[in-house]
C-alpha cells in the first residue's frame, strides 16, 4: 500500500513540475456526477417565458393536456375491417431527430407533423443482413418484400451479394413486393417518388437487382460483361418486368434511364432504345406526362396507366421550385392526388408507395434546411391522402428506410431559431450551432484545418438564410452516411394498431398484406 502511495505521489510532483517547466496546463479529471457541466444553468429566454405566460407555467395545463391525452387513447377503436387500400409513405433518411427537428421547422417543439397525429405508433429495427447500418436498396427489399437483403441490392434475398450477376440471373433468389401481392389479388398498385422512379426505393416495388446503380443498361452492361445479355436493368423491368409493365401509377424523376442519346440529349442508354415510346405503345390509353401542367389535366377515367418523368434526374428540392418562376415539376403533394385519382376508379382497391425522397439526399449533402423542408412536404402529402380516402377502408402506414447522423442538441431556448447557435459555447468559447452531423462534407467549412480550431460558426451565417446552407460535421466525408437507429411507424387504418411496439423492418409488409388479405403469409381473412 505504502508503495502505491509513494508510486501515485511521485506522478503528481512530476505531473506539476512538468506544468510549471513546460507550461502545460494539468488535465481535469471529469467527475461523473458533474451536473451543471452536463445541464448547465442557462439564461431564460424572453420568448420562452412569453409562451410559458400564457399556460405552460401552471401545472394545470400539463396535468389537463395528459388527462386529455389518455382520453384520446382510450377512445380509439381498433379497426379491424378489410382493408381495401393501402398506401405506404417513405421519409426516405427520415429519422427521429429529424422528426423532432421539423416540428421546430414547422413553429413550435409542440407542433406535430400530420401523420405524428396517427393513434397508432412503432419502431422498426433497419439492419440489413450484411450491414448494422443498412442503405435505401436493402432496406426497400425489407419493408416492401418482407426479407432482409444485403447492402445495395433489390428485390432478391440474401443469397445475391452486391455485383453478383449470376446469383442475380437466378430467379429463384428473387422476392416480390406488396405491390405484387396486391396486384396478383386484383388490386392496381403504383408508386410515386421526388427521386428517380428507378432510385433504390421505388425499385424496391418492382424490380430485382444485384446492384442498386444498375438503372440504365449501360453500367449493367459495364459491370457484368457477357452475362449482362440476360439480364434487364432496373428501367427495363420497370417498363417490361413481371411486377413493372402492370403497375397503373409511376411517377417521379429519372427521364435519362429510359432513353438512348439519340431520343434524349441527357440519355444514359447506349442500345438505341426509348423506353417512353414502348410504353406508349402497349395501350392508347397508356400516358405519359413529362410536367407538372400536363399532369394535373390528365384524366383518370381515360387512363389505365400512367407514366411521369419529370426531370432528367431527381426532381428538384420543393425550395428549389418555390424559387424557379419557370419550374414545371409537381410537388410530392401533387404527385399524390392526382396518383390516387387514378388507382380510385379501381373496384378492387389499390397499393400506393409514395417516397419523399429528397429527406435522405439533402441530409447526405448535411443541408439540414432543405432535409426539414421535405420533410414538411411528405407530412403535407400524408396530410392530402388521408383526406381523399377513408380511415374505414384504406390503411396508410408512414415510416423510414433508415435514418442519419443528424443531431439535435445544444439546451438551446424554446422558440428559438432551430438552425441558429445554441445558448453555450464550447470549451474553445466559440458558439457552435443546434443542428450538426457526426459526418460529412462540411468538415473544413467548420473546422480550420491549417490553425487546428474550428471556425465560429456564426461567422457562416448569411443575414438571409440560405437554404443550401450546411450544417457542421465531426469528420470529413464527401457524403454524409446513414444513421443506425430505429425509425418510426405511424398508421392510421383498418388493423392499424398492429403496427405498435419494436420489430424488424421486414414485418412491415406482411402486416399490411395481413390487413389487406393479399399475398400468402398469414392475414385477416383466415
Amino acid at each position: 500500500m505504502r508503495t502505491i502511495q509513494f508510486l501515485a505521489s511521485l506522478w503528481l510532483l512530476l505531473h506539476l513540475a512538468a506544468c510549471v517547466l513546460g507550461g502545460a496546463v494539468p488535465v481535469q479529471p471529469v467527475d461523473d456526477d458533474d451536473e451543471e457541466a452536463m445541464h448547465p444553468h442557462l439564461q431564460a429566454n424572453p420568448r420562452t417565458s412569453e409562451r410559458s405566460s400564457n399556460a405552460e407555467n401552471t401545472q394545470d395545463y400539463w396535468l389537463s393536456a395528459s388527462k386529455e391525452h389518455i382520453l384520446e387513447k382510450l377512445n380509439f377503436v381498433r379497426n379491424t375491417k378489410r382493408a381495401k387500400n393501402i398506401i405506404l409513405f417513405l421519409g426516405d433518411g427520415m429519422g427521429l431527430a429529424t422528426l423532432a427537428a421539423a416540428r421546430s421547422y414547422l413553429g413550435g417543439e409542440e407542433k406535430k407533423l400530420y401523420f405524428e397525429k396517427f393513434p397508432f405508433t412503432g419502431l422498426s429495427k433497419t439492419y440489413c443482413v450484411d450491414k448494422i447500418v443498412p442503405d435505401s436498396a436493402s432496406t426497400s427489399t425489407s419493408y416492401l418484400c418482407g426479407v432482409k437483403a444485403n447492402y445495395g441490392t433489390i428485390g432478391v434475398s440474401a443469397n445475391v451479394k452486391r455485383g453478383d450477376c449470376q446469383a442475380m440471373a437466378d430467379k429463384s433468389n428473387h422476392v416480390f413486393s406488396v405491390g405484387k401481392w396486391a396486384m396478383d389479388a386484383g388490386k392496381a398498385a403504383g408508386l410515386v417518388t421526388t427521386t428517380r422512379v428507378t432510385h433504390a426505393s421505388p425499385s424496391g416495388v418492382y424490380a430485382h437487382t444485384a446492384d442498386r446503380e444498375w438503372e440504365n443498361n449501360a453500367v449493367l452492361e459495364e459491370a457484368c460483361g457477357d452475362l449482362a445479355k440476360d439480364l434487364d436493368d432496373i428501367a427495363v423491368q420497370l417498363i417490361h418486368g413481371e411486377v413493372g409493365s402492370k403497375l397503373k401509377v409511376m411517377l417521379g424523376g429519372g427521364r435519362r434511364n429510359f432513353m438512348d442519346l439519340e431520343f434524349y440529349k441527357n440519355g444514359r442508354r447506349t442500345d438505341g432504345r426509348n423506353l417512353v415510346e414502348e410504353f406508349e405503345a402497349m395501350s392508347d390509353r397508356n400516358v405519359y406526362v413529362k410536367n407538372r401542367k400536363k399532369l394535373l389535366k390528365v384524366d383518370p377515367a381515360t387512363t389505365d396507366r400512367l407514366l411521369g418523368l419529370f426531370a432528367k434526374s431527381h426532381l428538384h428540392y420543393h425550395e428549389e421550385q418555390l424559387a424557379d418562376p419557370e419550374n414545371t415539376e409537381p410537388t410530392l403533394e401533387e404527385m399524390t392526388q392526382k396518383a390516387i385519382e387514378v388507382l380510385q376508379t379501381e373496384e378492387n382497391g389499390y397499393f400506393l408507395f409514395v417516397e419523399g425522397g429528397k429527406i435522405d439526399i439533402s441530409h447526405h449533402d448535411t443541408m439540414a434546411r432543405i432535409a426539414l423542408d421535405e420533410t414538411a412536404e411528405l407530412s403535407k402529402a400524408v396530410k392530402l391522402a388521408r383526406k381523399m380516402t377513408s380511415e374505414e377502408d384504406t390503411l396508410i402506414v408512414v415510416t423510414s428506410d433508415h435514418s442519419h447522423t443528424f443531431s439535435l442538441g445544444g439546451y438551446q431556448p424554446r422558440g428559438s431559431d432551430i438552425f441558429g447557435k445554441a445558448e453555450s459555447s464550447g470549451t474553445d468559447d466559440k458558439p457552435y450551432l443546434a443542428l450538426s452531423y457526426a459526418n460529412g462534407k462540411s468538415f473544413e467549412t467548420y473546422y480550420d484545418v491549417m490553425a487546428h480550431q474550428r471556425v465560429d460558426p456564426t461567422s457562416l451565417l448569411a443575414d438571409n438564410a440560405d437554404v443550401a446552407q450546411l450544417f457542421p460535421a465531426t469528420a470529413p466525408l464527401e457524403s454524409e452516411t446513414h444513421g443506425g437507429e430505429d425509425v418510426g411507424v405511424f398508421a392510421s387504418g383498418p388493423w392499424a394498431h398492429i403496427f405498435t411496439g419494436v420489430y424488424e423492418q421486414n414485418a412491415i409488409p406482411h402486416m399490411l398484406a395481413f390487413a389487406a388479405c393479399v399475398g400468402d403469409g398469414q392475414t385477416a381473412c383466415d
